[in-house]
């Protein structure tokens, strides 16, 4: 990677020599920056590092794990926040904060956390997306993939008619 001195199997190398193996997550970015990351590639290297070595599975963060759904609408931002929230008020979940055509933080029922971001893409044409985290597994990361999925492109079908 250009971007960060070494290529992948250097990086390996590094931790490994370091004993990353046996080191915390913000052990292992500060070693990463010490060789030359810096602080957005160390996270990348270091995420990469845990993944390969076992440390860590693909969507797990250090409070669970993430999932995300986007979708892009022919419709504007406006439209398309307007039909997410009135979806939502639907669900049994606390919004913790919103704003207007923006994002929303919501706990969903069951303690996780759901992040809902709106881009406009033009004044016909928005885009939302949806990330999950605090979940329990990589097989729930899966199946809030699905659900949320289905969610949107339920709301894109409804806000593009």
């Amino acid at each position: 990677m250009k971007a960060t001195g070494h290529d992948w199997a250097a990086w390996l190398k590094i931790l490994d020599k370091a004993g990353a193996k046996k080191m915390s997550h913000q052990e292992i970015t500060e070693v990463a920056s010490r060789n030359g990351a810096g602080m957005w590639w160390s996270q990348m290297v270091t995420v990469t590092y845990e993944q390969k070595r076992g440390l860590r599975e693909v969507h797990q963060q250090s409070d669970g794990f993430t999932s995300n759904v986007s979708r892009t609408v022919a419709a504007p931002l406006d439209a398309l926040y307007s039909a997410f929230a009135k979806w939502l008020k639907k669900q049994k979940a606390t919004v913790r904060k919103a704003n207007a055509n923006k994002s929303m933080r919501i706990t969903w029922p069951d303690d996780t956390s759901v992040e809902a971001n709106f881009y406009a893409k033009g004044d016909e044409k928005s885009s939302v997306a949806v990330q999950h985290s605090k979940l329990a597994s990589a097989a729930a990361v899966k199946e809030k993939k699905t659900y949320w999925a289905g969610v949107l492109d339920g709301l894109k079908k409804d806000v593009e008619s």
